[in-house]
């Protein structure tokens, strides 16, 4: 049976789920274990499991990989993505590559969970939309949920996978509400949700942007584009059977990504789309992305810079060289 829960409270339960079910589970952090939200996993699995670590992602990091080789499955907590960035040759260099270099014969089970995307005057060091840059991390995992329900489901097939996976999660999501199946909940990688189906253009989204893109979606309706809304939910592995799938369908593509045009998912996509199907599209493909630029504290200077509902419009009218016609007096 499924309930409303927000976004973060989903995620949380998926970990505490997991932890009662796998006392292998360990839950690390620089404040996790101090008084807070999280205070009751300290409570309910006692100071061996869930770790106050030193105030250094390096740190954290480099233990959580270390349990993982030793047959642990950690889960980091890291709140803000551009932390990551401290611990890179863990991250990149060290837990994705011991499953290949040991002829397969290593795990390293690990979660890396991160925040990004938090603009509302946060500035330039607290809002990235950094994922682009793991994607080519061969052993690397990506999840990227946009709705409560799939980050219940992501986190904990992300604990239950054997490969190492960064779990970003939206800091703009985290108190939206979403209906939430109880008990055990599983949702697979590499497998897209088609969250609207439409036969004129394909708009492909991640994390935050699926919601504008399918309030978009709404608005173009009522200028007669039915637009398919496709959430990749993961990134690696990515699902392009699906985004092939609808492109061949509408012949139509346009990508919207938080991230920077030249760092983001979305210039992936596109590359797979024009390689696999070309002879699909009936015209250029469209990116709608941030603008390659640190997103400034100015709220409008940051509405400037990051993609939203209008820009999706616009894009999509550009895509199928149509524009809206305006009601006669």
């Amino acid at each position: 049976m499924a309930r409303e829960l927000p976004y973060i409270v989903a995620i949380n339960e998926a970990i505490e789920f997991e932890m009662a079910r796998d006392e292998r589970v360990l839950y690390f952090g620089q404040n996790i274990a101090t008084p807070s939200a999280l205070e009751p996993f300290m409570d309910a699995f006692g100071g061996d499991r869930v770790r106050l670590t030193p105030i250094s992602e390096t740190a954290e990091i480099g233990m959580a990989v270390g349990a993982a080789l030793a047959g642990l499955r950690p889960v980091v907590e890291l709140y803000m993505s551009e932390f990551l960035l401290v611990a890179m040759d863990q991250v990149v260099n060290e837990a994705p590559r011991f499953h290949a270099m040991s002829g397969g014969q290593v795990k390293v089970p690990l979660v890396l969970k991160a925040g990004y995307g938090f603009t509302a005057g946060w500035a330039g060091q607290h809002t990235g939309s950094i994922y682009g840059m793991f994607m080519g991390v061969p052993g690397l995992k990506i999840a990227l949920p946009s709705t409560a329900a799939d980050a219940k489901g992501l986190m904990a097939t992300s604990i239950r996978d054997d490969n190492p996976v960064c779990f970003f999660y939206h800091i703009l999501l985290t108190l939206e509400h979403g209906e939430v199946p109880e008990g055990e909940y599983l949702v697979p990688f590499g497998v897209a949700d088609v969250r609207r189906t439409g036969g004129d253009v394909t708009i492909v989204a991640t994390g935050w942007m699926v919601d504008r893109a399918l309030a978009a979606a709404e608005r173009l309706a009522a200028d007669g584009v039915e637009v398919e809304v496709i959430d990749p939910r993961t990134l690696a592995p990515l699902d392009t059977a699906t985004i092939l799938e609808s492109v061949a369908k509408t012949g139509h593509l346009v990508l919207v990504d938080q991230a920077t045009r030249h760092g983001g998912a979305s210039a992936i996509i596109a590359a797979e789309v024009a390689d696999q199907g070309f002879d699909s599209l009936r015209g250029p493909i469209k990116q709608i992305t941030a603008l390659d630029a640190t997103i400034p504290y100015s709220e409008p200077m940051e509405r400037f810079v990051i993609p939203d509902e209008d820009k999706i419009v616009a894009g999509v009218h550009e895509v199928l060289g149509s524009a809206p016609v305006a009601a006669k007096a």
